[in-house]
């Protein structure tokens, strides 16, 4: 039997096996950030709306609820104490609760967490990331079954990747000033089966994708200057595409049309907002007053686009810049492209002329990953400026603002036609799902926000700062 064309793409390109009723990572099955069930999603929810299913207290962090039959699982802070709990999804109530020791805590950006990374689940274990001591692997009832220390990290702003588990291997991707890497642990065990150094790559937060191409999984990581493709099998880098922002802070996205969706913002990178600095021989000699041959903070102008990154240009934390901390950074300047690329399967080598099927330069989100949602992608800038773009051609079709005009650390969700937005300051927005979007909804949560919602079975799992919501 011959099975028509649409279907053998589909089976030669997806995004991963889809499990209904369970979001196991960051933004649910193959990080899409949709709802696998067709049931209905409740529009009009809110702190004190009539769709509460239960609502609890909960210690604050910034990770995301990940959930599995009828656990879902979170990291937080309490009292200083970094934790991994699980609780029933069906009432809230704690199941578990597991501390993960640390000698010292890692730096932090002014308003971050130490508890950033979303866990990871496949039903069996359930794995949480902390940078300030590591992988910790436990099974779905709380038992300890491995650790991997790892970090502080080189990096002032913290760790704020998640992981994902993929087939019997749990990923994690680390970019920081120096020692960055990808590498694959053995999920039973923690064995480390691979490792891919990425010391090209300064800090950077985007966690890892699966992409199946012709029935082969790669991972999928988009960082400074250039997208990668790695093997799944062995960490061996596959294909890359160049063009990117000096640092991403989002995860991209693959289609339901085989397509990979990536953005990337940083600051002096847009077409109409550039920053361009002196060369190091000219600073050099115009500032350096102890005559050392290296640039220290108190020698640069306060507010210099060098002096305001001090701690990423010094990279490996001397102290002093250097002029090849500099001039790397330098060239960051001239050549970055705040950017959203559509990128077809089946690249190898450098594909960046010939596997970019789009690109778009306009109201790139910084942290807010994108969504593909109705043959349309999904793009919210801070200030709540969200962008539609036809995924076919990359075209816009609809650039306004929504009620939540904050920042967005929270990534859009979408199922039942509609999309869930949530900025910083707690404002919710829903919107129809569709390229000539409406607003449909908006709320008010009074507490600060930066987890993404999970969708499950027509519910809807929202943590803010304070409470874990669920909604129905």
């Amino acid at each position: 039997m011959r099975l028509p064309l649409c279907v053998l793409l589909a089976l030669a390109v997806t995004a991963g096996s889809v499990t209904a009723a369970n979001w196991p990572q960051f933004r649910g099955v193959g990080g899409n950030g949709l709802a696998e069930s067709s049931q209905p999603l409740p529009t009009n929810i809110g702190p004190d709306s009539k769709h509460i299913a239960w609502k609890v207290p909960f210690p604050p962090g910034h990770s995301s609820p990940v959930l599995y039959g009828d656990r879902l699982f979170l990291t937080a802070v309490r009292d200083k104490a970094l934790v991994t709990i699980a609780v029933d999804r069906t009432n809230g109530q704690l199941l578990w609760e597991r501390e993960a020791p640390y000698k010292s805590l890692e730096e932090i950006h002014s308003i971050g967490s130490h508890a950033q990374p979303s866990p990871a689940t496949d039903g069996k274990l359930v794995v949480s990331l902390f940078g300030s001591s590591g992988l910790y692997c436990h099974s779905v009832d709380g038992k300890l079954l491995w650790t991997r220390k790892m970090g502080p990290f080189n990096n002032d702003f913290g760790a704020g990747t998640s992981p994902v588990i993929v087939d019997d291997l749990v990923l994690t991707v680390q970019d920081h000033d120096t020692n960055s890497f990808l590498a694959a642990y053995d999920k039973r065990t923690g064995k480390l089966a691979w490792k891919t150094d990425r010391s090209e790559f300064p800090r950077n937060y985007c966690s890892p994708v699966i992409w199946t191409v012709a029935g082969k999984k790669q991972v999928i990581v988009a960082a400074t200057l250039r997208v990668v493709g790695y093997d799944l099998a062995t960490g061996k880098e596959l294909w890359t595409v160049r063009g990117l922002s000096r640092s991403v802070c989002n995860t991209p996205v693959i289609g339901g049309d085989g397509k990979l969706y990536v953005a990337g913002w940083a600051r002096g990178g847009d077409i109409d907002e550039r920053i361009s600095v002196d060369p190091f021989a000219k600073m050099i000699a115009a500032l350096d007053k102890n005559n050392n041959g290296t640039l220290e903070r108190p020698e640069l102008e306060k507010g210099h686009a060098i002096e305001r990154r001090f701690p990423q240009v010094d990279r490996d934390k001397t102290g002093s810049i250097t002029r090849a901390e500099y001039e790397y950074y330098r060239n960051l300047f001239d050549v970055a492209r705040n950017v959203v690329l559509a990128i077809r399967p089946g690249a190898s080598g450098d594909a960046t002329k010939t596997h970019v099927a789009w690109e778009y330069r306009r109201h790139i989100p910084f942290c807010a990953s994108p969504l593909f949602f109705n043959q349309t992608v999904f793009t919210v800038k801070d200030g709540g400026i969200l962008t539609s773009l036809d995924a076919r051609s990359g075209k816009a079709l609809q650039t306004k603002r929504v009620p939540g005009a904050g920042n967005y650390y929270s990534s859009p969700v979408a199922g039942d036609g509609k999309i869930y937005l949530l900025d910083q300051k707690g404002r919710l927005s829903v919107i129809s799902g569709r390229g000539k979007w409406k607003v449909l909804h908006r709320a008010q949560f009074g507490e600060e926000t930066y987890a993404t919602p999970a969708l499950v079975d027509g519910r809807i799992y929202l943590r803010t700062n304070g409470h874990l919501y669920c909604f129905k």
